[in-house]
């Protein structure tokens, strides 16, 4: 009778989403729009510290362009590759629910758009409002190709906060003197760690603290009085950012595209991919003030690029040639408060945003999250003991395919290019985050492993930072999925202990999330959303040595809870 009772709860919950999904979908076609886009991959001349630079930008902005859509709003973008790069688009946070086609990740939903090919991108934008943003998906290519993407409510509804009297996008970005694409491919032909940046930017720009720069440093003017909401973006490769505002308040509303409580703070820090909306009132006395970000490095005795990036926050009718008074930024290894910041984030869980937190769980998954390193047999490579650097979930360390995309594998049946016994706990448990890690578990395996997920399965996931060779924090971010992160601890997790302390009213959602140096995070999501959905440290070093796996959430009961055919344009490979 309990077995039975389950399959009517479960049969009603996915006719409940089925339901939803057309209505939606009913709501949506009264008010939404769909906008066409065209990008154009490219190689740009561009003049930064000092030097003129060749990079690979879309429709020769660089950052790329920022496109405005509204919640309901399909999208449809035309992408041409002009460079000599393949190239994919990911759209980063975008659920793509049954859209899984456009999400974007090399060799995981799609083949690369070949060097003078095309591919139309095509996805709607279902319940979500706020920042996020859009990016390449194919080796290091992001570096410089990546853009904003603002979702406002429907037309006809609100922000649950203060309207703002104007929006300003902040994109905070890393920049190399070199092609960014030969610094990873260095590091990948001899094993050895890739160079660190030269700069931070601020929409494109590095600021007055770097050479040859003031003349262009972003300015954002801005009235007494006024209320200005701040979109802000880490788009950088490598690095976790603290951002500050001089003498200025913020007032945090959203992350990743999910309205939380309003928290109050004068500095924020944001893990590559992550998004905040901040509210910031010009209440100061008119003058201008410097907005500012630099590195926020977890790793002891790993290198970092140590440089300041600044944009300057003007009122209307002050000065325009006064130096900017400075923000005080935390130092460079100020856990303490990036952890403060994220343990008083709260979604805003109200009557019209309402919190679905999943207060029990189908599938308890622990997946270990570090580097490692691998011998190099009858050579000697460029990382340590002449060994080759590596990263791994689990001991897995990830390998993409090359002749299919996972995603298309899975439509089609087609074996070998990927397997489905990804492990839900690590092959061996040990002390994970110890002082002195034994070596004989140094050494992830390389191979292309998955987790199938059955369709409406509710999934907790922990995630254990490890201390092997370098403890960090890694940014975890899931594709195709918010998720609740309904806990998070420093030390190893306790299956015991821990979980009586999860907040299970009102966790923050996120698509990325931080997970502590030496620590744990743990979070919740159901799996209503059928694909091929990578799961990776946002550090690009880190995927680019295998730090990611892939969820495969088989389709649900009916078409309209299954994966949309692919489309006739999908590239191949």
């Amino acid at each position: 009778m309990e077995a039975f009772n389950q399959h009517v709860a479960r049969t009603f919950a996915a006719r409940f989403v089925q339901m939803v999904v057309f209505l939606t979908f009913l709501t949506a076609m009264a008010s939404a729009l769909i906008q066409r886009q065209t990008f154009v991959l490219q190689s740009t001349s561009v003049k930064k510290l000092c030097g003129t630079h060749n990079i690979i930008t879309v429709n020769g902005q660089f950052p790329g362009p920022t496109l405005h859509v509204s919640n309901g709003d399909t999208l449809i973008v035309k992408v041409y590759n002009k460079a000599q790069y393949n190239a994919t688009i990911h759209w980063h946070g975008v659920r793509q629910f049954r859209t899984g086609w456009a999400d974007g990740p090399e060799f995981v939903t799609q083949c690369p758009i070949r060097p003078g090919g095309s591919y139309t991108y095509r996805f709607t934008i279902t319940g979500q409002e706020g920042t996020l943003w859009w990016h390449a998906h194919s080796s290091w290519l992001r570096a410089s190709v990546y853009g904003a993407l603002i979702i406002s409510p429907r037309p006809g509804t609100n922000y649950p906060f203060t309207w703002p009297d104007r929006e300003i996008p902040i994109v905070l970005g890393e920049w190399w003197n070199r092609n960014p694409i030969d610094v990873v491919n260095q590091a990948t032909r001899t094993g050895a760690a890739p160079n660190v940046s030269d700069a931070f930017t601020i929409n494109g720009q590095p600021g007055d603290l770097y050479p040859c720069s003031s003349s262009d440093t972003f300015l954002a003017s801005v009235k007494a009085g006024e209320t200005n909401l701040l979109r802000i973006i880490n788009a950088a490769l490598n690095t976790d950012l603290f951002f500050s505002v001089a003498n200025h308040t913020m007032t945090v509303v959203a992350v990743d595209a999910s309205y939380t409580k309003p928290l109050q703070t004068n500095v924020i820090m944001l893990g590559p991919g992550q998004t905040t909306d901040v509210l910031l009132v010009a209440g100061q006395g008119i003058g201008r003030y410097y907005m500012a970000a630099r590195a926020y490095s977890s790793g002891q005795g790993v290198p970092f690029d140590n440089t300041t990036t600044t944009a300057i926050l003007e009122y209307e009718g002050g000065s325009t040639t006064s130096t900017p008074v400075m923000p005080n930024l935390p130092f460079y290894n100020d856990t303490q408060t990036v952890t403060s910041f994220a343990d008083r984030l709260r979604s805003l869980a109200s009557q019209d945003h309402p919190a679905f937190v999943p207060q029990s769980v189908d599938e308890s998954l622990l997946y270990t999250v570090g580097l490692g390193l691998i011998n190099c047999p009858g050579q000697s490579c460029g990382g340590p003991n002449g060994s080759r650097f590596a990263a791994s979930m689990n001991n897995i360390s990830f390998v993409l395919p090359t002749s299919f995309s996972i995603l298309q594998a899975q439509q089609l049946g087609k074996k070998g290019i990927f397997t489905t016994n990804f492990p839900d706990n690590p092959p061996v448990q040990f002390d994970y985050t110890a002082q002195n890690i034994s070596r004989a578990l140094w050494s992830p395996v390389k191979d292309t492993r998955v987790k199938v997920l059955k369709y409406n399965t509710t999934v907790q996931v922990i995630l254990q930072g490890t201390n092997i060779f370098a403890a960090e924090s890694h940014p975890i971010h899931l594709h195709g999925y918010d998720f609740y992160i309904v806990g998070a601890g420093f030390g190893n997790y306790n299956s015991q202990t821990d979980p009586q302390k999860f907040n299970l009213v009102d966790p923050p959602m996120r698509n990325t999330v931080n997970v502590p140096v030496n620590g744990w995070a743990a979070i919740r999501f159901v799996a209503d959303n059928p694909g091929a959905w990578l799961m990776h440290c946002h550090l690009d070093v880190h995927i680019t040595w295998g730090l990611a796996t892939v969820f495969v959430v088989n389709n649900g009961p009916d078409e309209l809870l299954s994966l949309e055919a692919p489309p006739i344009d999908l590239p191949l490979c």
